[in-house]
């Protein structure tokens, strides 16, 4: 979004945050983060029970906002549930960028599917995090374009700086240091990194990213299995300057069919190899390019990592850099503009027809 800040105004809505009944709720709190991007909070009373009262308080206070800012000349949408409070919006262009196939995911609302309908009929334009879902999807709606995951190539190479100050917490975590980043959640195999933790108990597996929707206790405690807990993303190249390799172990699972793990070029652009369980976006092209181990089980995986723990090639390295320079977000926005632009002309032209 800081990239479309350069050519429009962007407001992103976040998702609402709860607190105790007060005189000044609802309300909407608005800020300016570096690159231009308003971000809109809405501060909402705890939920009444009420159904669809979030929703008609989300919908007041966005309403609010454009009477100041003025309707907009594109709404993009990350999820199809945003549709219960701003639905009602007539923008000239709709953009639904979908990330992730969310009906799979725990716990989804049963009537996501129903309402990501609904949004493909509406939208002009539809975004694609990864070819798996681009697959999924292109059949749904006729402009379907598909842009896997890009990486801050600049900020996560920091890392290849290896003198880069070593976080406190990591001081006394003995090497070779297998680390993950992300949110732990039913996309991970924690029987597949036990398995991977008691063959070689004399490795040590750094695990950064909050819990969501399991039990914590249902997390695997062994002496090398290091549960650090959420990190800022600022923070992350120095943690990564500091492992010695990453890791995926996704589970292989309905919520894991079509993801297109962000974690993939960034590990790659910190310098860091990395082993993978066999997710579909992974395994092509990473995989088959053997820029990426591909494990099927712990012992393949334990044996990958092995291998990763060697010093990688400068020859390994070049491949990456030429991979990683094909996916930037500056080349990734400057084709989703270009499909912007030519849609923008497109529904003009088709309203005209129509007239």
């Amino acid at each position: 979004m800081t990239r479309a800040a350069r050519d429009w105004h962007v407001v992103v809505l976040e998702d609402p945050r709860f607190e105790p009944p007060a005189p000044d709720l609802p309300r909407l709190e608005r800020r300016v983060v570096e690159g231009g991007v308003e971000l809109a909070s809405p501060i909402l009373p705890y939920w009444d029970g009420v159904p669809g009262s979030v929703e008609r308080m989300q919908r007041a206070l966005l309403d609010a906002l454009l009477a100041e800012e003025g309707q907009p000349d594109l709404v993009w949408y990350y999820t199809p549930l945003a549709q219960s409070f701003a639905g009602h919006l007539t923008p000239r262009l709709v953009v639904y960028d979908c990330m992730d196939e969310l009906s799979a995911f725990k716990d989804a609302s049963p009537g996501l599917l129903l309402e990501e309908r609904r949004l493909l009929r509406r939208a002009d334009l539809v975004f694609t995090g990864g070819a798996s879902l681009y697959e999924a999807k292109r059949g749904l709606h006729q402009h379907v374009h598909c842009f896997p995951s890009s990486v801050e190539t600049a900020h996560f190479g920091q890392a290849r700086d290896r003198a880069l100050a070593e976080p406190p917490e990591l001081a006394a975590i003995p090497h070779p240091r297998i680390g993950w980043f992300g949110v732990v959640d039913e996309r991970m195999d924690l029987d597949f990194l036990a398995a991977c933790a008691e063959r070689r108990p004399d490795w040590s597996f750094v695990m950064i990213g909050p819990v969501v929707k399991i039990d914590s206790a249902a997390l695997p405690q062994r002496p090398n299995i290091h549960w650090l807990g959420g990190r800022r993303y600022a923070e992350l190249p120095m943690h990564l300057a500091n492992w010695d390799a990453g890791f995926m172990p996704f589970a292989l699972n309905e919520a894991t069919r079509f993801i297109s793990p962000t974690k993939t070029p960034e590990y790659l652009a910190a310098g860091l190899p990395v082993v993978s369980t066999a997710i579909a976006d992974v395994v092509r092209p990473w995989g088959e390019e053997k820029l990426v181990g591909i494990a099927a089980n712990a012992d393949e995986a334990v044996a990958a990592l092995a291998r990763a723990l060697e010093v990688p090639t400068a020859e390994w390295l070049e491949r990456v850099d030429r991979r990683l320079s094909l996916m930037s977000w500056d080349r990734t926005w400057a084709g989703m503009r270009s499909l912007i632009r030519h849609a923008q002309v497109r529904v003009v032209q088709a309203k005209r027809g129509r007239g």
